[in-house]
């Protein structure tokens, strides 16, 4: 299933983005759902996952500050994020899976997940 994220752009450190994520003519339902993120010249990392049952999975250097929702009405997944800093300019991607996981470095790794969005740019400058 594709995904399509967007919200992104340019802010000042400091201050707020949302990002969404949506299925087109599907429901975002997967029993996992979860936010990476690439920085240029780096490799793609996990942000942060949200588990069927509602348990919401961050990157240590995330949490606190971003908070994983979705909202089954909107079929949408969200990824708030307050708080920015300059190192949280990449591309961000969510991602899908139909699996549940009980282990909890299996929400971490990006094969874990095999639907995905075409990423939308946050740039944060300092």
């Amino acid at each position: 299933v594709q995904l399509q994220a967007s919200g992104g752009g340019l802010v000042q450190a400091g201050e707020s983005l949302r990002l969404s994520c949506t299925a087109p003519g599907r429901t975002v339902l997967s029993n996992t759902l979860a936010w990476f993120r690439q920085a240029p010249g780096k490799e793609r990392e996990f942000v942060a996952a949200i588990a069927r049952s509602g348990g919401e999975y961050y990157q240590d250097s995330v949490e606190g500050r971003f908070t994983i929702t979705r909202d089954l009405s909107k079929n949408t997944l969200y990824l708030q994020m307050n708080s920015l800093k300059p190192e949280d300019t990449a591309v961000y991607y969510c991602a899908g899976s139909p699996r549940i996981y009980t282990r909890r470095s299996s929400y971490y790794q990006s094969t874990s997940y095999n639907s995905w969005g075409q990423g939308t740019q946050v740039t944060v400058s300092s």
